[in-house]
C-alpha cells in the first residue's frame, strides 16, 4: 500500500458512467466510514439488486477504535487503514467527491464538484467533524511540542512516543463538551499512559491531570466506581468543568476555562510536558446548514426507527444522527440492522419492523490487558452481551477489544455480517 497506488485507483470510473446516464439510485449513502460501508453491505446482502451509491471523497478507510491502542503501544497503526476501494461493497457505485447539500423535496444530493445525484431513498452517515480550530493555537502545535491526540491517524503513534519519553513532569489529558466520538477515549489514552509509567516505576515523578468540560467521570453511573479505583491507583488529579480553550505549544502552556459552583468562569494557565487533546466535535457543516438538521445541527431522526422526522425516505445512523445514544462504532453495529430493515420496509410501504434501543458500547481500557466492557442503552440502562458483571475489568474484554473486534471489522462487519447485532424482530440474512 502506498499513496501513489491509492490515488491511482480507477474504481471511480463507473461513477461517471452512472451519473452521465442521469438515472437515480435506489439508495444513496452519504459517507464511506464505518456506518456508510456497513449499511451499504447489509442492504446489498438483503437485496443484491439495489442500485446503491456511496458518496465519499477520501481514498482511505480507517478503523478508528484501534487508535487508542496505538497510542498505548499496543497496536500497529498500519493495520488501522486500508484503501477505500478495497472496502466499497461489490455492486455499489463509489462517488469520489463530497456532498455539499440536499434538496429533499426533489430527492437530490448536491456535490462539491457542481453535480447533483438523485435518489429514491437516502442514508445520511458522514460522521462527525473534528473542530480543532475551536481551540486557539492547537492546530499550529499538533504533533510537536508535546501536543498530541489519538483522534488523528497521524498522531496516535506520537502519543506513544511521548508516553515512552516522559520520565518526569506534567501530563494533561482533556475532554471537551459532549457529544464526542467514544466518550471514554480521552480516559483510555490516559490510563494506558499511566499503566506504562507505573510499570516503569516512575508514577511519582509524573503528575497526571484529567481536565473534563463536564461534571462527571463517565455518563453511566455504574461504571464510575471501578474507574475511580484506577484514578486512585494512578494518582490522577480530576478537574471537572475545565475546558481547554487555548494552547501555546512553544511555551508548553495550556489554557482552561474553569467554572466554579456558582457558574463563574476563570481562565487558568497550566504548564505541561505532555498534552493529549480531545477536540470539540460537531456535525459537518453541510449537515448543520441543511434542511435535514435539527436545532442542534444533527440529522433529525426518530431515535427508535432512525427514520428522518420530516422526510420518510431518509434515514440516518452513526455519529451524525440526532439519536441520544453514545457515539461509538458498537452503536453503529446495532443501528445498521435497524436502518436496513426499516428502509426496505419503507421502500415496500410496510410498517417499520425494527426499533433501536440506544445500544452503545465503550470498551474502557484501564490497563494493558484489562478492559471494562461498558455496554448500555437509552437512559444508561445496562445492556451486557455476556452473562458477566460488566463493571469488572477483564482480560477477556481486552482480547475482544484488541484482537477479535479489529479482525471482525475488516472481515465481517464491512462485509455485511451482523453477528450479535440483530434484534429478535429482524429477518435473518446469510
Amino acid at each position: 500500500m502506498n499513496e501513489r497506488t491509492w490515488n491511482n485507483d480507477t474504481s471511480a470510473a463507473p461513477m461517471d458512467a452512472a451519473l452521465s446516464r442521469g438515472g437515480d439510485f435506489d439508495v444513496v449513502v452519504i459517507g464511506g466510514g464505518t456506518a456508510g460501508i456497513g449499511i451499504t453491505a447489509s442492504l446489498l446482502r438483503r437485496q443484491p439488486s439495489l442500485r446503491t451509491a456511496i458518496v465519499e471523497p477520501s481514498d482511505r478507510h480507517y478503523y478508528q477504535p484501534a487508535w487508542t491502542l496505538v497510542g498505548g503501544g499496543a497496536y500497529d497503526i498500519s493495520k488501522t487503514v486500508q484503501p477505500m476501494a478495497s472496502v466499497i461493497p461489490p455492486g455499489s457505485t463509489w462517488i469520489r467527491t463530497a456532498a455539499s447539500g440536499f434538496d429533499p423535496d426533489s430527492n437530490l444530493v448536491h456535490l462539491t464538484d457542481g453535480r447533483s445525484i438523485g435518489y429514491r431513498q437516502l442514508v445520511v452517515c458522514p460522521g462527525l467533524r473534528l473542530a480543532w480550530e475551536q481551540i486557539e493555537g492547537l492546530e499550529d502545535t499538533l504533533g510537536k511540542n508535546g501536543v498530541t491526540s489519538n483522534y488523528r491517524f497521524d498522531l496516535a503513534s506520537y502519543t506513544w512516543a511521548l508516553t515512552q519519553d516522559l520520565k518526569r513532569g506534567k501530563a494533561l489529558f482533556t475532554q471537551p463538551p459532549l457529544p464526542i466520538k467514544c466518550a471514554g477515549a480521552p480516559q483510555k489514552a490516559m490510563y494506558l499512559s499511566c499503566d506504562h509509567w507505573l510499570g516503569k516505576g516512575s508514577p511519582d515523578d509524573i503528575e497526571v491531570e484529567f481536565n473534563a468540560a463536564g461534571s462527571v467521570l463517565f455518563g453511566v453511573a455504574a461504571f464510575v466506581p471501578p474507574l475511580m479505583e484506577y484514578v486512585r491507583r494512578y494518582n490522577i488529579n480530576l478537574m471537572f468543568d475545565s475546558n481547554l480553550v487555548r494552547v501555546d505549544g512553544v511555551n508548553r502552556t495550556a489554557y482552561f476555562d474553569i467554572k466554579d459552583e456558582k457558574g463563574n468562569v476563570e481562565r487558568v494557565a497550566k504548564p505541561f510536558d505532555m498534552l493529549h487533546v480531545t477536540p470539540p466535535q460537531m456535525a459537518p457543516d453541510f449537515i448543520r446548514r441543511s434542511p435535514l438538521a435539527d436545532s442542534a445541527g444533527w440529522c433529525e431522526v426518530n431515535p427508535e426507527t432512525l427514520q428522518h422526522s420530516r422526510y420518510p425516505n431518509i434515514f440516518s445512523l452513526g455519529d451524525v444522527c440526532s439519536s441520544p445514544n453514545a457515539k461509538t462504532a458498537a452503536a453503529v453495529r446495532k443501528q445498521i440492522v435497524v436502518v436496513a430493515e426499516n428502509l426496505l420496509a419503507a421502500k415496500e410501504e410496510r410498517e417499520l419492523p425494527t426499533r433501536y434501543d440506544g445500544y452503545g458500547s465503550c470498551p474502557l481500557i484501564v490497563e494493558k490487558g484489562k478492559v471494562i466492557l461498558a455496554e448500555f442503552g437509552f437512559g444508561g440502562k445496562l445492556l451486557p452481551t455476556f452473562p458477566l458483571d460488566p463493571t469488572v475489568p477483564r482480560y477477556l474484554a481486552w482480547l475482544l477489544k484488541a484482537k477479535f473486534l479489529p479482525w471482525f471489522y475488516w472481515h465481517g462487519f464491512l462485509k455485511g455480517r451482523e453477528w450479535f447485532a440483530r434484534p429478535d424482530s429482524t429477518t435473518r440474512v446469510p
